[in-house]
């Protein structure tokens, strides 16, 4: 069953695809400066009764021409049969997309965290076929941030800190230092990140001291007008930001686009629909290959 902090993990992740560039940097990790970051569809079920989804799926594309793929997979605990999903995972986007995939836990513990940096040989002790090796962010290696200033340079990681060192004793003066960079942003975006740290805080003792932080300082988000409003702007805004997706991709791999195919997809609002033209983008000869399912 996926928790309220598995979900926050990855949904950080997909409100600004940028904060693992981000994270990269503060950590010193060798990675290319992106110039594009997309969302990619998460469902990776083939023709089988079996369903397989990866949280997060984003494409980067590099500055120096290179593109991969990004997977990102919120880790609660242990699990035996983990690696194997995940090895799954990495072949099947290697085989569909061929780009060179890059699996990125994250982890709110530091057991947790070892564990799933562990590398895993996949195949006879004597010739392993496959060997992973995921890239793990948790409480060992992601920044702390207790100084307002600097949380408020960079929410979406400080949101992210908070939620890895939930556990943390000084978790408190971390809370406290992301509530008041909160108060520096427009409301909805100081919604977004707020319920998000409270989503990923999950059960945590530190969640109390989340909410009692809220319920003083943010607690005019809350009205159900104002949410179901701000749902809808959300939506919209992931919309047009698919539509701009399957531009770039079709402009990046050298195929034409008439503006009648450019006003068919940026004036879909349809996710469901324009996640199935991505899908197309990536393979399509001509532009107009984005339609054939849909008019079929």
């Amino acid at each position: 069953m996926v928790s309220s902090s598995h979900e926050a993990m990855h949904r950080i992740f997909q409100e600004d695809p940028g904060v693992f560039a981000r994270t990269f940097r503060t950590l010193g990790l060798p990675f290319p400066e992106p110039v594009a970051v997309s969302l990619m569809p998460t469902d990776l079920t083939e023709i089988q009764p079996l369903e397989r989804r990866v949280d997060t799926l984003l494409r980067i594309d590099a500055a120096e021409g290179d593109s991969y793929l990004l997977a990102v997979e919120a880790q609660g605990k242990k699990d035996r049969g983990k690696p194997g999903s995940w090895a799954y995972y990495v072949a099947h986007l290697y085989a569909k997309y061929r780009l060179p995939p890059l699996l990125l836990v994250t982890c709110q513990d530091r057991a947790t965290a070892e564990w799933a940096a562990e590398t895993v040989a996949i195949g006879p002790t004597t010739w392993p076929t496959l060997s992973l090796r995921p890239l793990v962010l948790g409480p060992h290696n992601v920044p702390v941030f207790t100084d307002a200033d600097a949380a408020a340079r960079d929410i979406p990681l400080a949101t992210l800190s908070a939620i890895t060192h939930g556990k943390d004793p000084n978790a408190g003066a971390i809370l406290k230092a992301l509530a008041a960079a909160l108060q520096t942003v427009d409301d909805d975006t100081a919604m977004i990140f707020a319920e998000l740290t409270e989503l990923g805080l999950g059960s945590a003792p530190a969640a109390q001291i989340w909410r009692d932080l809220m319920s003083v300082d943010l607690s005019f988000f809350r009205s159900e007008t104002s949410e179901r409003l701000r749902s809808e702007g959300r939506a919209e805004g992931r919309a047009e930001g698919r539509a701009e997706d399957i531009l770039r991709i079709l402009s990046k791999r050298g195929v034409a686009v008439s503006e009648q195919v450019r006003e068919r997809v940026v004036s879909c609002g349809d996710l469901d629909v324009l996640s199935d033209w991505l899908d197309r983008s990536l393979t399509a000869e001509v532009a107009e290959d984005l339609f054939a399912a849909t008019e079929a």
